[in-house]
């Protein structure tokens, strides 16, 4: 009796260029499932990331020159941060199998687009990609595999896309039990700015001028600091190369949506100033209302 559909792997040789929380999260899908790839490789730029791959057991072969790791794979995935995406898509182009997919997991996808497209070979498809989920934490032991339960997955094709590459695209996404969305590039950059980008922007920024305060006031902000406080940290402790090339590759929409805060924080410093309750209690009851739509759809 031939093995169900669902029960197949996706593809036969799976590889992941950096293994991440992103990266080492698929992998270990990957591996406990089998539904997704028949073998798992892994690349990163050091040779003890990858020794950590192996011990951890995420991977069925990881190898230090990224090239050598694409030869003969049906799927590459892009899990570094997108800064490096150009140097990565030349170094791996001239050794991709026709009929691979290049998809990836950046969290920008018009710089993806830019960067990546132009080198992909003909005959290969590229299927540009963003799990939205993700912690502080970063390195191969950062991973777990319901990382994905339940978060979105939004892809963003280029026109003219190979539909079986968006659609297998697609389910390995829902194999890792992600909900999947299209969306057009630009749209996908500027909705990211305002849900994550602008957020995190927020979070250096404020724990950077806690670190600036001046003796007894910066540690007594460290000692006494309450759960918003601790939040702003958390976000905050997340890896800088990977949010440098982020701020970087999404600086217009940041701006905008940075010039769009800084417009209603005024507001709200002005209603404090001048004392007008009114406002403050509208602009706090609009947040709470944010809140509740997101924790009703089940994304807190």
């Amino acid at each position: 009796m031939p093995e169900p559909l669902s029960q197949r792997p996706l593809f036969k040789r799976l590889v992941l260029v950096g293994i991440g929380l992103i990266g080492s999260s698929v992998a270990r899908i990957a591996m406990e499932k089998r539904e997704i790839a028949a073998e798992v490789v892994a690349t990163a730029r050091t040779q003890a990331t990858l020794d950590r791959v192996m011990q951890l057991g995420i991977a069925d072969r990881a190898e230090l020159d990224p090239g050598r790791a694409v030869e003969g794979a049906d799927c590459v995935m892009l899990c570094a941060p997108v800064g490096a995406y150009a140097a990565l898509a030349e170094a791996i182009a001239p050794h991709l199998a026709p009929g691979c997919i290049v998809t990836d997991v950046g969290s920008t996808k018009q710089s993806v687009i830019r960067d990546v497209g132009p080198l992909i070979p003909a005959g290969v498809h590229f299927v540009p990609a963003h799990p939205v989920a993700g912690t502080e934490y970063s390195g191969p032991d950062a991973g777990f595999a319901t990382l994905f339960q339940g978060r979105w997955c939004l892809l963003t094709p280029p026109p003219g896309t190979d539909d079986a590459a968006v659609e297998a695209i697609t389910e390995l996404w829902r194999r890792c039990g992600s909900m999947v969305e299209t969306m057009e590039p630009a749209h996908h950059d500027r909705v990211l700015a305002i849900v994550s980008h602008l957020p995190h922007l927020i979070a250096f920024t404020i724990c950077n001028t806690a670190e600036g305060l001046e003796g007894e006031s910066r540690q007594e902000v460290l000692k006494f600091s309450a759960s918003g406080f601790r939040d702003f940290t958390r976000i905050a402790a997340s890896d800088p190369v990977m949010w440098r090339d982020i701020f970087l590759n999404n600086r217009e929409a940041l701006l905008e949506m940075l010039a769009r805060f800084m417009e209603d924080a005024q507001a709200m410093a002005r209603a404090v100033r001048w004392g007008d309750p009114g406002f403050i209690e509208d602009s706090i009851e609009r947040g709470r209302v944010i809140r509740q739509s997101l924790i009703e759809l089940k994304q807190v």
